[in-house]
Formats: C-alpha cells, structure tokens, sequence
C-alpha cells in the first residue's frame, strides 16, 4: 500500500508539471559520451511517464514516429515536450545514433571497394545529420513549438550548430576507406555559404559536393532529394550509402545501396 501511495503521488507531480525545472545548464559528462552537442542537462529521467495524462504515451508516440507510421505531424504534442528534452539531452539520443553509426561503419568496413573510378560516394544530410540544432531547439520547445522559418533561418545564417559527433565519426572513417561524402540538404541555396562554413569549422570537409534546394524550387523534400540521387547516379558515381534523420532522406530511387536512419522525433519533412 505505501508503494502504490507513493507512485501515485510521483505520478501526481508528473501529471502536474512539477518537473517544469527538470533542467540545469551544468555541462555535464553523460554516461562517458565525448563532445555533448548542448549543455543543457535533465536533472533525472521521466521516461514516458510525462506523456501519459489519459493519452498516448510518449514514448510510444516516438515509436510511431520513427517507424513512419505517424506522418504529417506538425509539433510534438505539448504534453511530450519534456519527455523529447529528456529524450534529446539525457543520453539515449546519442547512444541511439551511436547504434546505428556503428553499423554504418561495420557495412562500409566491409565493402569491396575495387572499381568504380574513385567514384564510390556516401549521402549525408545536414541537419540533425551531419550538424545538430539541439542549441535551438532547446529554446523552442523541443519541437513543440510550430516551427518558424524566420528564427530558424537566422539560427543557420550564425553557423554555429554543433557537429553530431556520432556522423563526424562516419564521415571520418568513410574519407579514410575511400568513399567521398556528398552532402545533401534541403536547405534553400541562400544558405549556401552558412552551410559551408558551419561545416567546416565542426571538421565536415573534404567532401564531394554539397547539394542545397533552389530557391526557386517548388517539388517536396523526396522529389528533391531523390532527384540528386539521380543526377549523381547519371554523373557516374555509385552511392554506397545513405544517411539521414528523415525518412525522406531515404526514400525514392535510387535510395543507395544501403540507408541508414538516424532518430529525430523533433519534427516531421514530408
């Protein structure tokens, strides 16, 4: 009886948003994890809980979407807010990207690379790719806040977004087996040149090609990106690889010869 007085007075707290000052800016080392992409850390773990209040669990509805069985969303529900941030800063984020790098790297590891002219290339998005915007993101809600194109696009035009340590890992490894990055965003050619240097000072050089959307283009992000592909396949390279955090990253021929997901469950590109 007094274990069940005192998870229903933890989960009174919870569903009263006593958890508001979750956060503390001390730069914290997480669970041995180098380089943190942001300061800001959870003071303790809420896990779903936060998003249960009579509704989908949140971590259930982050199952959804990044299996792409939930399309089209627009914010993450106000009541998961939290539980992203917990998500993003506690640790699962980066040990989550971490799974799937290392079998990036196991895969590229183990390809026969003879051939091809040198033109063996890997796709990379930009963000939460190549580059996080965890510093924004964290002062927008995490998501939860309709996204602004005006104060995100100034947020880019700073080039100052940390590098997902995990990607820099792959790109690393991929330049010294032999495989050119290219780099492939949605991101409008006006931010072209923010693009370039905010690569570059966080070690994303030496790529082949760095591939924005036209200003003027009005075809969606698979269109878009999947048209790329095609140029580059038509130019004579090979894509052995493609990375991305959205599934339009990844969809529509030619994919590559193997893709490669990695979590977002901050926002939705269709």
């Amino acid at each position: 009886m007094a274990v069940a007085k005192l998870l229903a007075a933890f989960l009174a707290v919870l569903s009263s948003g006593g958890f508001a000052g979750a956060w503390d800016g001390k730069p914290e080392v997480d669970d041995g994890m180098p380089l943190m992409i942001h300061p800001l850390r959870p003071r303790l773990s809420t896990g779903g809980l936060l998003g249960q209040k009579g509704r989908v669990p949140c971590d259930s509805w982050r199952f959804a979407v990044e299996t792409n069985t939930l399309r089209d969303w627009k914010t993450v529900p106000a009541w998961c807010e939290k539980y992203v941030g917990n998500y993003m800063m506690a640790g699962n984020y980066r040990r989550d990207s971490a799974a799937v790098i290392d079998e990036a790297i196991a895969y590229a590891e183990g390809l026969k690379l003879g051939g091809g002219n040198g033109k063996k290339v890997w796709v990379f998005d930009v963000d939460e790719t190549t580059l996080s915007n965890l510093p924004y993101y964290a002062k927008h809600g995490f998501g939860a806040e309709p996204y602004d194109w005006t104060k995100f696009g100034a947020y880019v035009q700073e080039a100052s977004a940390p590098a997902l340590p995990e990607s820099l890992r792959l790109y690393k490894r991929l330049q010294s087996l032999g495989i050119k990055p290219v780099i492939l965003t949605g991101r409008r050619e006006d931010k072209r040149e923010a693009t370039a240097k905010n690569l570059a000072r966080q070690g994303y050089t030496g790529y082949e090609k760095l591939l924005l959307k036209p200003q003027d283009a009005r075809v969606n992000s698979l269109e878009f990106k999947s048209g790329e592909r095609k140029k580059l396949q038509n130019a004579g390279y090979v894509i052995v690889g493609n990375i991305g955090d959205q599934w339009t990253d990844l969809f529509g021929a030619p994919e590559g010869a193997r893709t490669f997901k990695l979590p977002d469950p901050m926002y939705y590109v269709g």
